[in-house]
């Protein structure tokens, strides 16, 4: 596919003032020089740092579209609502942390050309031990309840065709709160589309620490998850048959 087509790349951000500004330079300018056209579209979820002025700063001299909410709403939310705030034939998405490299994009949006939805593998994963045992742990629950076929399903790089996304975001996505991309790949392959992989960069963190996967966090996360696992297996029967 030409990188001539307009991008919208979606991010979200919930106290991600440290790195947020950061990263998206690092986009912008990596795009520019590809020769790909983006506009970034930043979900901004009830930060109490300057996540918004970063932004608001950057949106100077960056095409940006910011969408901030007061309340806290979720990763998953905020990313929904992300996507459905988007209009152009190609979305792409990437962290607010800067763990993926924009030298990546190009190759992923070109791949684009044979699938309906291109996503990242991490090779290798730049992750704490403890966050991939939980990963691994959880994937493999995953796996027996979604036969999902890619490498790396927890991977939040990716471009993807607007009549793909709007299959991926029939019913009522977001079940998994903390685990969207979990839930998006299994909600992509229910769909029937045709799912591209690359291997990605996967970098530290610019800066900050993760919002999602603490400690003290995990074991609601888990039980919340499991549930979830089995109420969106209900919910992608039910979307099958309803066709």
């Amino acid at each position: 596919m030409t990188t001539s087509e307009p991008i919208e790349l979606v991010l979200p951000a919930h106290n991600e003032g440290d790195g947020i500004g950061v990263t998206i330079r690092e986009f912008y300018r990596a795009a520019s020089e590809d020769g790909i056209p983006v506009t970034f579209v930043v979900c901004e979820d009830g930060s109490i740092d300057n996540t918004c002025a970063v932004v608001q700063d950057a949106a100077r001299e960056i095409p940006i579209r910011l969408l901030s909410f007061t309340e806290r709403k979720g990763y998953s939310r905020a990313v929904v609502d992300g996507f459905r705030s988007t209009s152009a034939a190609v979305v792409g998405f990437i962290d607010s942390d800067g763990q993926y490299d924009p030298r990546d994009f190009k190759s992923l949006v070109a791949a684009l050309e044979n699938f309906d939805l291109v996503i990242g593998y991490r090779n290798p994963r730049v992750d704490s031990i403890f966050r991939k045992i939980i990963s691994g742990a959880f994937g493999a629950v995953y796996r027996r309840v979604f036969p999902v076929r890619v490498k790396d399903p927890s991977c939040p790089y990716l471009v993807v065709r607007r009549q793909a996304l709007i299959e991926i975001l029939r019913g009522n996505p977001g079940i998994l709160r903390q685990g969207f991309w979990w839930e998006f790949n299994a909600r992509a392959q229910a769909a029937g589309l045709r799912i591209g992989e690359l291997p990605v960069t996967h970098r530290a963190r610019t800066a900050g620490t993760t919002q999602v996967y603490k400690l003290n966090k995990i074991p609601g996360i888990a039980t919340e998850h499991l549930r979830g696992l089995l109420t969106l297996r209900t919910e992608l029967r039910r979307l099958r048959n309803s066709v």
